[in-house]
């Protein structure tokens, strides 16, 4: 007699699967992949990272900068006159022959110029040397991306497309491909995200786990819960903000984020009382890892100044090397003012400057190398130029991304959403007020905000696809070939603008087709070389 063996239904997911589900798929893959597009990445950002062989744009600063900190420990003032000597020596191996007087002032905090360092330590001062750490930052926030919007959608697939996308996104390019501040300052915005995204996942399985093991502790304010992660997010954003001022508003949005995370998490797990559980149990860590931990870390990014004599404003240090940094701290509030004074009157007019809402539709770029001197390119005239401008097809593109997140907030409540919501209004909105008040700002300012452009786009091409198992295979093949497509003009959309945002050696001709805009050329090409008035 045959035996009839009945359909069981499938366990309802536990707590923990409903908190904190898992990214389906392959682990390997999950690495392969996004290492494979990291890979990628790091061709297009080192291959002839020499090249120009030239001083380009606001590494005229840092470079300088950056090796005064290798020699000195601070920032140390240069030849000025004639106004070409200091690069003309620096580019010639006779970097030592550059300095006069002493401690020279700066403008943002050194820990993006010690990253800059690094290069120049390991491959001494040339053009590579001091362009290396901004190509290896560069590469690296590649696989960051592709690692935490692959944790966010739950597909590798996604993931990859993230960190493709940003590999080819070509302010980013340019980015990693100069000696200036703002990879830094994206990347590290960009490591400390992704260490509060892990931080979530785990706190929440960890809570889930708990509250399954005993459901008593789900009275009151819940159990307490771990957060290793923030202390890694802590030096992250510390970090950010050693490099540039502008990473405070993104640390103060993330701060008031990972509050409402750990509510969220708290009534998910239906904790008696959310709200209070998540101040009471998870506001210490918050406090010490946010907002203790990066003023800590931003400070020690002042070591080389606090512990040496000769810095700008550094008073003579004391004799006891451990109360250095405590005896200097006085000075160093008093330098924070005038730094703070300076970008306050920072109104000079210059030919690339820009304001936040030019920014999202690429009204005007940052040309940092412009030459048509040269000649070899098979034409009468031929041009080299480093445009610093995003793919039109993704920064477009996004712009649209964006409204559809916000509804996708609005409407669902998705975490996903507001966050990517939140990070953009940080990045951009907190530039307004000194726009209104004449500052003078420049297009690579939003370089942050690209990783979070990726995120967005991505959330809307996952919805375009749909959820495997629950829309129709057709209407998943229909949404992949629109994905697809998409993916595959922003390639060419870069392609197209490669030889403008890597000094290659074209055609005048076929430069100027490339500027879709009269924006994008700004009358005299030769103001390109001049640096903007807000380094050092």
């Amino acid at each position: 007699m045959a035996v009839i063996e009945r359909e069981t239904a499938p366990a309802p997911p536990t707590l923990r699967e409903k908190m904190a589900p898992r990214v389906p798929g392959s682990a390997l893959w999950g690495w392969l992949g996004p290492l494979l597009v990291t890979a990628f990445a790091a061709f297009l950002r080192f291959d002839r990272l020499g090249i120009p062989r030239a001083v380009v744009f606001d590494e005229t600063y840092y470079a300088k900068d950056a090796y005064a900190l290798l020699r000195f420990g601070y920032e140390h003032s240069w030849v000025r006159e004639p106004e070409e000597l200091a690069d003309k020596l620096f580019l010639e191996g006779k970097a030592d022959q550059i300095w006069e007087g002493g401690g020279s002032f700066i403008a943002h905090p050194p820990a993006g110029k010690w990253m800059i360092a690094i290069g120049e330590q390991l491959f001494n001062v040339t053009p590579f040397g001091w362009r290396f750490t901004a190509a290896l930052v560069g590469t690296l926030s590649v696989l960051v991306l592709c690692r935490v919007a692959r944790r966010m959608t739950g597909s590798t697939l996604l993931g990859c497309t993230a960190g493709l996308l940003l590999a080819l996104d070509g302010l980013h390019l340019v980015s990693s491909r100069t000696a200036l501040l703002d990879i830094f300052l994206m990347f590290w915005i960009l490591a400390g995200f992704a260490c509060l995204v892990a931080d979530r996942d785990r706190s929440r399985r960890s809570l889930a786990a708990k509250i399954e093991a005993d459901p008593d502790r789900a009275f009151s304010l819940g159990p307490w819960v771990a957060h290793p992660w923030r202390i890694a997010a802590g030096i992250c954003f510390g970090l950010a903000c050693g490099t540039k001022w502008s990473a405070a508003p993104f640390l103060a949005v993330f701060l008031l984020l990972v509050v409402l995370w750990d509510a969220g998490a708290r009534r998910a797990a239906r904790v008696q009382f959310p709200v209070g559980g998540a101040l009471a149990k998870d506001g210490t860590a918050t406090v010490l890892s946010l907002g203790v931990l990066p003023v800590v870390t931003y400070v020690a990014t002042w070591s080389g100044w606090l512990f040496t004599s000769g810095g700008w404003g550094r008073g003579t240090p004391s004799k006891s090397v451990w109360l250095r940094p405590f005896e200097g701290l006085p000075d160093l509030v008093r330098y924070h003012r005038e730094i703070l004074d300076f970008h306050n009157s920072l109104t000079s007019k210059h030919p690339y400057q820009s304001r936040p809402w030019d920014w999202p539709i690429l009204r005007r770029p940052v040309a940092y190398f412009y030459d048509d001197k040269v000649t070899g390119c098979g034409a009468d005239k031929c041009a080299r130029e480093i445009l610093g401008i995003g793919t039109p097809a993704l920064w477009w593109a996004a712009l649209a991304a964006l409204i559809v997140v916000v509804f996708l907030w609005l409407a669902y409540r998705d975490w996903r959403a507001g966050t990517v919501i939140a990070a953009y209004v940080a990045g951009w909105l907190a530039w307004f007020p000194s726009a209104f008040g004449g500052r003078t700002m420049f297009m690579f300012y939003a370089l942050p905000l690209a990783p979070f452009m990726v995120l967005a786009v991505v959330l809307v091409l996952g919805l375009i696809i749909g959820p495997e198992r629950v829309v129709p295979r057709s209407r998943r093949v229909v949404g992949s070939l629109i994905a697809g497509g998409f993916v595959l003009l922003v390639l060419l959309n870069f392609w197209y603008l490669y030889p403008v945002l890597s000094a290659q050696n074209i055609p005048h001709g076929e430069w100027h087709s490339r500027m879709w805009l009269e924006s994008w050329i700004l009358g005299d090409p030769n103001w390109s070389q001049e640096p903007s008035s807000s380094g050092s």
